[in-house]
């Protein structure tokens, strides 16, 4: 994660809401993907700040939410 001052998201980033959230509410998280960077936020707050990972650290954070899923 870079802690550095960086610019806001580009505003014609295309947001995706997690398959996981629901339309009522709760725990909702949206990412955009670029190249050179990953931007997630929360969906009930999208003027609000964004976290921004790089898509290496992105790739390892999915890998390991992905293991600690129990099989369906």
């Amino acid at each position: 994660m870079n802690r550095a001052a960086r610019p806001s998201p580009s505003p014609d980033l295309v947001w995706v809401k997690s398959s996981f959230s629901s339309d009522a509410g709760g725990n909702c998280v949206e990412v955009a993907a670029h190249p050179q960077a990953i931007h997630i936020r929360d969906s009930k707050d999208p003027e609000g700040p964004a976290l921004t990972v790089t898509p290496a650290a992105w790739s390892a954070f999915v890998t390991f939410a992905a293991a600690q899923q129990p099989a369906l």
